[in-house]
């Protein structure tokens, strides 16, 4: 693979140098933040070679590349100026809209500070629980000058957490990065912190300062370069020119040191171990739940990117206590999913999605999780949730067993080690947490079944996907004979053919940033990525709902079938702005007819999604609906295929194709 190549199309696809205000990286995704996400081809980056997938969460444009993204990041700091010096004061579109507000703006500042760590914490961290199991069985003792070298290797990265931070919360705020460097080593000096531990009253000017140990520390020096940013910004633009470069740096020193022994230290340090007491406190109430509640949900606050508001949590828990008892039953998460696509690897017969599978569980071994998610568990969506399942047994055997975390580091393979403490005391309930949940994720994905996508060459289109027989025996549905309408593939009947609505791009519902629709609770169908802003009618049929607000529609076929039309995700917002509808509900209309018309763009401009799910409401109705196009689709192609069972009366009679 060219990363020059694919570095070049991942720059395009942002919306070019100029959209970019920021990037950083985590172990898997290039996390972008833009000017406006609007600008963004995403449709066209999801299909590159090399991008596994593409997600927007807490403010940042993700591109997820796998294990490769170290050089796919330097290849665009040599392709553009990215990665340059950060562009001070610039926000992205949504930022400035929203004002830096709001649930989503805290999980982007987390993620953008802590992931440029994520890979040297993971490689410390390893290193440290290693040295932890040579000591305990004796192979290494703590006081041999080796392991002393080694160690102070390996605990470097946490005792100076607070300049790392330093460094990264700088580039994030548009701050001077040697200035917060200073500030977060005034707090380590030793002639400061030896004022911890002094028999007489510290005070600043007269003002009482409580001082404290900052090792390790998180949130008092996130909170100092954040204020220290805005500061300077404000004494870049009243200091003269001709002085400024060494004043604002001396104002910026003077100030922010004191302050942050004062106020930002001590309260960070509360409010870090107050949240950490909280969720010990649900641990110690019961354990077995609170690891079982961990184990299933992990992947799904990683999916949502609000697993960021946990990371500072695990951080404090070691520096604090020398241990975190929460972290480890995330691990029995990450191991659930990789069991879950090791069982779908051993029943597809598709070779692409088996090669696909065997890579991904590969990846997931080692704790990155994103090509067994996102390329194959969650797509087929009962491989998932066996993960769901075999994550929350993993966790709760974990969360009993008592399992401490010694050290940070990603979940998985080869951080195992950092769960091993003195004695190796909860070490066996962390195997034995995730052998239960590789192994009960991959029985269950094995048993439970998934659609089948259908190969080349072996009937029907490519990428139609066909059902497995579910666990309970029900028969699945049979392929149409040689020569057969392609409406006939439906076990006992005839099915009903939906034409696409939309000229655009087919993205999978799972994709569509609203959890009623991701999840199908709407019912099942597709998702349309528009190139033109006009919906026709999928069939000829009576529009049952048109919408005062314009957004959507949904029309019945004559035959039953009930699809209904979304334009874009919270466009109800609009009131009914840049749409103008040709129908009215009871209207009669024929395929093809033009049902509504909308501005891509201005939808866009406004903020919003313009990613357009295409849904049958009655799918409880069918024993199945089938997605019948993948990629680029024009208005009037086979979009989606209901697969009737038999009638009410047993007797095999078929309904009729539209």
């Amino acid at each position: 693979m060219s990363y020059e190549k694919l570095a070049r199309d991942i720059v395009q696809g942002v919306g070019g140098e100029n959209n970019v205000v920021s990037l950083v990286h985590c172990a898997t995704r290039l996390r972008f933040t833009l000017k406006d996400n609007a600008k963004a081809d995403k449709a066209t980056l999801e299909k590159t070679d090399g991008i596994i997938t593409v997600k927007e969460s807490g403010g940042q444009f993700q591109v997820v590349v796998g294990n490769k993204v170290p050089e796919v990041y330097a290849a665009i700091g040599e392709v553009s100026g990215i990665l340059n010096e950060s562009k001070d004061g610039e926000k992205s579109k949504d930022q400035a809209a929203s004002g830096k507000k709001g649930f989503g703006a805290i999980i982007d500042v987390i993620s953008s500070i802590f992931a440029p760590l994520l890979g040297v914490m993971a490689g410390a961290g390893i290193l440290k629980g290693l040295l932890l199991i040579a000591d305990n069985f004796g192979w290494l003792p703590k006081t041999d000058p080796t392991y002393i070298i080694l160690f102070g290797a390996a605990d470097s990265l946490f005792y100076f957490l607070p300049v790392l931070l330093a460094v990264t919360t700088a580039r994030k705020f548009g701050g001077n990065i040697f200035t917060a460097m200073t500030i977060a080593g005034a707090l380590l000096l030793p002639s400061v912190t030896a004022l911890n531990g002094a028999e007489f009253d510290v005070n600043f000017f007269g003002i009482p300062v409580v001082m404290m140990s900052y090792s390790s520390t998180v949130i008092p020096i996130i909170l100092a370069v954040i204020v220290m940013s805005k500061l300077e910004k404000f004494f870049n633009r009243v200091i003269h020119e001709s002085v400024k470069n060494f004043i604002t740096p001396m104002l910026s020193l003077a100030i922010m040191v004191p302050l942050t022994l004062i106020v930002f230290g001590p309260f960070g340090v509360y409010v870090g171990n107050g949240i950490a007491d909280a969720l010990l406190a649900a641990f110690s109430f019961s354990p077995l739940i609170a690891g079982a509640i961990l184990g299933a949900g992990w992947q799904l606050l990683v999916i949502f990117g609000v697993h960021w508001g946990l990371v500072p949590v695990f951080i404090n828990n070691i520096a604090v206590y020398g241990r975190d008892g929460i972290k480890p039953a995330a691990t029995a998460s990450v191991f659930a999913q990789t069991g879950a696509a090791f069982g779908v690897m051993l029943r597809t017969k598709n070779k692409k999605l088996k090669t696909l599978a065997g890579s991904a569980t590969l990846s997931a071994l080692f704790g990155i999780t994103e090509p067994a998610v996102y390329g194959v568990t969650l797509p087929l969506k009962r491989p998932f949730i066996a993960g769901i399942i075999g994550g929350a047994v993993g966790g709760a055997i974990i969360g009993q067993g008592g399992t401490q975390a010694f050290a940070s580091g990603a979940p998985g393979l080869l951080t195992l080690p950092i769960f091993y403490g003195p004695g190796g005391q909860g070490f066996p309930a962390l195997i034995a947490g995730v052998v239960a949940s590789f192994l009960i994720s991959a029985v269950l994905a094995y048993v439970l079944g998934f659609k089948d996508p259908v190969e080349e060459g072996e009937g029907g289109k490519a990428g139609t996907d066909k059902s497995s027989a579910p666990a309970s025996g029900t028969p699945a549905a049979a392929p149409a004979p040689t020569g057969a309408p392609a409406t006939a593939r439906a076990a006992g009947g005839i099915a009903e053919t939906a034409l696409s609505p939309l000229s655009g791009t087919v993205v999978p519902l799972a994709d569509v940033p609203d959890p009623a629709f991701a999840a199908e609770a709407m019912g099942k169908g597709v998702a349309i990525e528009p190139s033109v802003g006009r919906v026709v009618a999928p069939f000829d049929g009576t529009v049952t709902v048109a919408f005062k607000k314009k957004h959507a529609l949904a029309v019945v076929s004559d035959t039953g079938a009930e699809i209904l039309v979304h334009v874009g995700v919270d466009t109800v917002k609009l009131d009914g702005q840049h749409f103008t509808s040709h129908i009215r509900e009871g209207d009669r209309v024929k395929a093809g007819q033009l049902l509504l018309e909308f501005d891509i763009e201005q939808i866009r401009a406004a903020g919003y999604p313009t990613v357009t799910p295409v849904i049958v409401t009655n799918t409880f109705d069918y024993e199945d609906v089938l997605p019948l196009q993948q990629g680029p689709v024009q208005a009037g192609d086979e979009l989606l295929e209901t697969v009737p069972g038999r009638d009410a009366d047993g007797d095999g009679s078929s309904k009729q194709s539209a």
